[in-house]
């Protein structure tokens, strides 16, 4: 449940304050870039949902694998933000839909996210031991 308010807090907090004005200013000439609407909050909703769900299960299987180290929390958390964040702005860079300033931007708040999501997961393992 921690997790599901810190990734819905950080998804929402990241989208309007930095990725989606750099998106429309990076992109002008595309009409309605980074709408909102009702069937965009749904989309957003199920995409913050999946990513819940992977970034705490997969910390969750790593976790009790390899420890709850700082190193592996570290670890672990680079591995699922590079799976998940890195893939998906590069796919966008590369099709020319994300500029240079937004990977800078939004990968490291992304991976922050991811840190503290898998910090929060080796957290509530500590404590149901």
């Amino acid at each position: 449940m921690l997790n599901f308010i810190w990734i819905n807090l950080s998804e929402v907090f990241r989208y309007f304050v930095f990725v989606r004005p750099m998106m429309q200013d990076a992109l002008p000439a595309l009409p309605d870039v980074a709408p909102m609407s009702v069937p965009i909050f749904l989309i957003w909703g199920v995409w913050d949902t999946i990513l819940v769900i992977s970034v705490t299960l997969i910390a969750l299987l790593a976790l009790e694998r390899f420890g709850g180290s700082p190193k592996t929390v570290f670890k672990v958390a680079t591995g699922i933000w590079a799976s998940i964040f890195v893939i998906l702005w590069l796919g966008l860079y590369n099709m020319n839909l994300a500029s240079h300033d937004v990977l800078l931007v939004a990968l490291p708040l992304a991976w922050l996210e991811v840190f503290v999501a898998v910090h929060l997961v080796a957290y509530a393992m500590r404590r149901a031991q």
